[in-house]
C-alpha cells in the first residue's frame, strides 16, 4: 500500500488525531491512501501547495492528509500550520540534519 515509503509524520499526525486508537489509525491511513487516487485529489493539490509552502508547511504528505481530513483548502492550511508548530513537526527539510 505504502510502496514501502512510509512518512513517519503522517503516522504520527494520524495517530494523534484518532486519540492514539491503532485500529483507527489503520482505518483512516488506508482511507486517505484511497481518496488521493480519486478525482486526482493528489493532482490538485500540488496545482495549490504553494499555498501551504507560504505558511512554512513543507511536508506535503501532511498537507494533503490534512486536505482530505478538513475537506477545504483553507482549514486544511490552518490545520496543518497549527499541527505542525504545535507537534513540533519539521518544518523544513534541513531540520533532519540538526536532530
Amino acid at each position: 500500500m505504502w510502496n514501502h515509503q512510509i512518512d513517519l509524520n503522517l503516522i504520527f499526525t494520524a495517530f494523534n488525531l484518532c486519540e492514539k486508537d491503532v485500529n483507527l489509525t489503520i482505518q483512516l491511513l488506508f482511507e486517505f491512501e484511497q481518496w488521493k487516487f480519486r478525482d486526482n485529489n493528489e493532482q490538485n493539490y500540488k496545482k495549490r501547495m504553494n499555498e501551504f509552502l507560504e505558511k512554512r508547511c513543507c511536508n506535503h504528505n501532511i498537507n494533503l492528509f490534512f486536505v482530505f481530513y478538513a475537506k477545504e483548502t483553507v482549514n486544511a492550511i490552518k490545520s496543518s500550520t497549527t499541527f505542525t508548530a504545535n507537534m513540533g513537526l519539521p518544518f523544513f527539510k534541513n531540520d533532519k540534519k540538526y536532530l
